[in-house]
Parts: C-alpha cells; structure tokens; sequence
C-alpha cells in the first residue's frame, strides 16, 4: 500500500461510525477465513466500500458477493463483515451511486446503500437455510450429499453458519429505519432484508411492530411491486393476510395466499391455484424476481400451492396440465416436485393408483417423446418409489 493509499485509508477508519470502527478493529481477522483463503485482507476491503472512488466501491462490493459470501455460503469471516457492514448502512457514502463490477450487472445505477442491504438479505437468507428442518444441534452437523447420504459438516462451516445466525438482531435493527426510507429502492432492499430476517426464531417479538409498519404503508402506495412484497413479507411472518386475498390487484392476492400459514387455507388455495392456471400473466407480474426470490414467479406459486393442499386431489388438475404442458415445464421446480406431491408417502404396489394419480403419470407418458417427461426425471421417479422408464410406467398404467 502507498503513502496516498494509507492515508486514504486512514481518512475512511475515522470517518466510520464507531460500531464500525470496533467490528474493524475488535476482530482477530487473520483467524478468519473466506472463500479464498485468509481474512486478514478483508479490513482494507470493508473500508473500500465507503472510498470515494464508485470504481472501488464497486470492487469492494464485488469482494462481498464473491469472497465473505461465495454463492450463498457462509464463511467464519461473514458474520463480522456483516456487522460491520451493517454499521455503515446510515454512513454519509451510501447515497452515492455506482453501476455494477460484474458484466452481468447491466441493471441502472443504484445506491451503495441499496447494494449493501440486498447482500445483508443474502447473509439473512443463507444463515436460514435448512433453519426449518433442524430441531437439534445434532441434525445441523451433518448435510445432505448428492448422493443422498449424509456428510458431516467441515467444523468451520458449522462455526459460521451459528455466527452468522448470531448476528440476525443486530442486522435487523440496523435495517429496519430503511423499511420508511423514501427512496422506493432502498425500501425493497430493506424488506428483501428484514424477511429471513425476522424469519428467525429469536426474533419474532419484533415481528408486531415491522407488520404494523407495513400495514400502514399497504394503504398509502399503490405500486404492485410494493404491495406484492409488503403481503408476502406479512404471509412469511405468519400475519393474518386473509384480507389482502381479496385485494383488487391479482398479484397481491397470490402474495398474500404464499403463506406458510393461512387463516382461509380454500380462499388461499384457490388465489394460488388460479394463478397457475395461467403461467405466462403471472411470470409476467414480475419479470424481475421480488427479493429472496428465484427464477420465474409460477415456480414459487406452485411450491406454496403444493405445500398448501391436503390432498393432491384439489391441485391435480391444475398439475396435471403443468406436466401435459410438455417442454413449457420444467423438471426441477414444476415436474419433479408435483410428482412427489401426487406420491407423497411413495408408491405402494399393493395399492392400486388413484384416478390423479393415474391422470398425471399418463401426462408424463404423453410428453415422454417430447420433453424426457420420464427419463429427463428419473430421480424424481425414483425418489417416488416409481420406475424411471417409459415401459414401467405404462405397464402400471
């Protein structure tokens, strides 16, 4: 580092908040590790997030996405870089503006403190994953492998994985002022935040106050995309949102049926089940994912539809038609995971198929040819407890 460099860097270490200042200084770094290597580098690049200089920032940036947090993997170096970065969200350098390190990031400009609460969402989002089916420290130490078996978890991975969880009320309170900020995109960064967020065990006495928050603003703005995001926020806390399946907006509706819970669980079913009725309009909603969504819009719907039914009886017509669609589905989140809701407890030989379930495997045959509709899906066949070729299928059929 040069001379200007250094004191560069030390005009942005006291201009920190303090909380920063104490995370930046207060951690033993070189103890830490991140996707490549050690973490000793990771102060001069968490400091470069409030340079000057937008070229820099955005390298800091991209420091975050591909090192502290490497494709959604937590490392022991992302719960202090959270911290710290959660104690910069109100620093004066987050108004500045910069474009995207990355060649995919061909979005408009936006603020760094945009960019810095949807990667706190990454971080919240990460430290939920599997959350929900753990009951026991013994079950979070081992992880599924591709082949089924189970893995023991790296001593590391578990250390930031409990880490990262550890510092979910501080992160929430550093994001929750920007629920109200008045620049609609730091708004949704915020709530893409808060959503895994306040998802978490230990933090759903403040769950009240961020749904009254929410309520309020549902009746002052009219944009779908607000709207659609505050109601799926208030169906992911576990809120009440049986009046908003009634909201004159059809996005809204389907947001607020997303759940997991569901006072009216026909109206919401319902609300989901026609919206998958017509794919192509409710992909087209939103053609760019709401936060802590991925890929096309249906594929959430029809994960909560499944979820939502009792039976595959009240969603198999509409499935049905999803896997007789053909090339049009797909096999990861349409086909595969309707096939395991139709055979929920696994085919029984020794019972006979029941008319959905013979509606749907017959949809597979049809589209065999077409699409692999059994072949392109055999492990999901197999996890079924059915045969994974044509010839078996049609011979049960």
């Amino acid at each position: 580092m040069t001379d200007d460099e250094g004191a560069r860097m030390t005009r942005i270490l006291n201009g920190l908040p303090a909380a920063a200042q104490e995370v930046l200084l207060g951690t033993n770094w070189e103890s830490l590790k991140h996707a490549y290597g050690s973490g000793e580098d990771i102060p001069v690049s968490l400091c470069r997030l409030v340079d000057e200089d937008p070229d820099v920032r955005s390298e800091a940036l991209a420091a975050l996405d591909t090192g502290v947090l490497h494709q959604g993997s937590p490392y022991t170096v992302t719960a202090p870089a959270a911290l710290f970065v959660a104690a910069i969200l109100d620093h004066r350098g987050g108004l500045a503006e910069h474009e995207g390190h990355f060649p995919w990031d061909d979005g408009p400009p936006r603020s760094l403190l945009a960019a810095l609460l949807v990667w706190l969402g990454r971080v919240a989002e990460s430290a939920a994953h599997g959350e929900d089916l753990v009951r026991d420290r013994t079950d979070w130490q081992w992880a599924p492998w591709q082949d089924g078996t189970r893995r023991e978890r790296d001593p590391d991975e578990l250390a930031a994985l409990h880490a990262c969880r550890e510092t979910r009320p501080a992160l929430y309170d550093a994001v929750e002022p920007f629920l109200s900020s008045p620049d609609p995109h730091v708004r949704e960064a915020a709530l893409g935040a808060a959503v895994p967020l306040l998802c978490a065990p230990g933090l759903a006495d403040r769950v009240p106050r961020a749904a009254t928050l929410l309520r309020a603003r549902l009746g002052t703005v009219s944009g779908r995309r607000e709207r659609a995001s505050m109601a799926r926020a208030l169906g992911a806390w576990g809120m009440d949102t049986s009046d908003l399946l009634a909201d004159s907006d059809p996005a809204v509706r389907v947001c607020a049926a997303l759940g997991p819970a569901q006072v009216d669980r026909p109206r919401a079913l319902t609300v989901l089940l026609d919206a998958l009725r017509d794919p192509q309009t409710t992909d087209g909603w939103f053609p760019e994912p709401l936060p802590g969504l991925d890929g096309w819009f249906r594929f959430t719907v029809l994960r909560s539809a499944l979820a939502l039914a009792e039976t595959f009886e009240e969603v198999a017509p509409v499935a049905v038609a999803i896997v007789a669609a053909g090339g049009t589905s797909v096999v990861d989140f349409e086909r595969g995971p309707i096939l395991l809701r139709a055979f929920a407890c696994g085919h029984d030989p020794a019972h006979p198929l029941s008319p959905a379930q013979r509606d749907l495997l017959r949809a597979f045959v049809d589209t065999d040819e077409a699409t692999g509709g059994i072949g392109g899906n055999a492990l999901w066949f197999r996890a079924a407890g059915l045969p994974d070729d044509r010839e078996g299928i049609a011979a049960l059929l």
